[in-house]
């Protein structure tokens, strides 16, 4: 019986040596998915539309490459900043370890609904146009806030350019922007600039919501040569209102990406918005892996191409010059 005890307490003892230092080995490096199985991230996508698609395509893209997963949510069209204020409440007080709002009103959304939960996940937006003029970072090269991401800057000196290389005797240009969207009222100065030094005259046209848009555009289109799209979401999302009227009209309408363009637009010095929102996801995984979102300066991205639809263009009777001869051309996508 003696014998007993002492072998099972000599083995007990052996055992618990062997356990220690098989916590103190050494072990393999996990692969991507198993490092960040237990990580989770919400996407909040302001609204159903192309080039916002694009931008959530690119982050997902980004995401699924380093094994992230991720929640997505979109407001409506008829009601997306209240849809994303409800969506974003229920993120930030949720366990999410970051989270990536889409546009500039999700990334108000998400980054109010943070703060009023007095948590500390950081908000990695994209596609904000004028993350300073909104109020979401203090400044591009230190954000503060635990809030950075990436800045659209639509290339509006190249199209404005494109414009006058497509019509060249055009006088007065037109603009359809919502008067509470930050980034288009800041897009809307520079602009007015661009369109000064050009000897335009640019008549812009403020609406307060979408179901405004129709007779908004009957008023625009008659004093104009052409319209041009900012980033604006209304204007963006609900295109196809003001767009048939124009092309009744004879006005060319000229988008600020490329989707628009497929969608009837004549042209547009375009981003790519699938790369902008692979670069969101790409910031998004620094931070989870220990990066300073209040340190991390904001990326802007302004790289643009020319696409042009050669659809419309031979509708409209415009003749595309020699100069724009390289442009990527496109036809016009009929609705499914």
């Amino acid at each position: 019986m003696k014998f007993c005890k002492k072998f099972f307490a000599v083995l007990l003892c052996a055992l618990l040596i062997a356990a220690a230092f098989a916590g103190c080995a050494p072990s393999s490096k996990p692969n991507n998915g198993a490092e960040n199985q237990d990580l989770k991230v919400a996407i909040l996508q302001y609204m159903p539309h192309s080039s916002l698609d694009n931008c959530t395509q690119g982050v997902v893209n980004a995401l699924d490459n380093a094994g992230i997963a991720y929640d997505i949510q979109i407001g409506s069209s008829g009601s997306a900043y209240a849809d994303c204020e409800s969506y974003a409440a229920q993120m930030a007080a949720s366990d999410y370890d970051l989270i990536i709002p889409v546009a500039t009103p999700a990334a108000l959304t998400a980054y109010a609904a943070v703060r009023n939960a007095s948590k500390d996940t950081p908000v990695v937006f994209c596609a904000v146009s004028d993350p300073v003029e909104a109020k979401l970072v203090q400044s591009l090269e230190a954000p503060g806030n635990n809030c950075t991401g990436t800045a659209d800057a639509f290339d509006i000196p190249g199209q404005v350019a494109l414009i006058k290389q497509l019509q060249p005797e055009i006088k007065n240009l037109g603009v359809l922007y919502t008067d509470s969207e930050a980034n288009s009222i800041s897009q809307l100065r520079t602009l007015q600039a661009e369109c000064d030094a050009a000897g335009i005259t640019l008549i812009a046209q403020g609406i307060h919501e979408a179901a405004e848009l129709a007779e908004a555009a009957s008023v625009l289109i008659p004093k104009v040569d052409a319209i041009t799209n900012l980033t604006d979401n209304n204007v963006v999302d609900n295109m196809q209102v003001f767009l048939s009227q124009a092309e009744d009209a004879g006005v060319p309408v000229y988008g600020s990406e490329i989707e628009q363009v497929k969608k009837g637009c004549i042209a547009s010095a375009s981003l790519d918005y699938v790369a902008l929102g692979e670069k969101t996801g790409e910031m998004a995984i620094d931070i989870l892996k220990g990066a300073n979102a209040s340190e991390y300066a904001v990326v802007t991205v302004m790289d643009s191409f020319i696409v042009i639809n050669s659809d419309i263009t031979e509708k409209l009777g415009i003749t595309i010059p020699a100069e724009l001869s390289q442009a990527e051309t496109v036809k016009t996508e009929t609705a499914e």
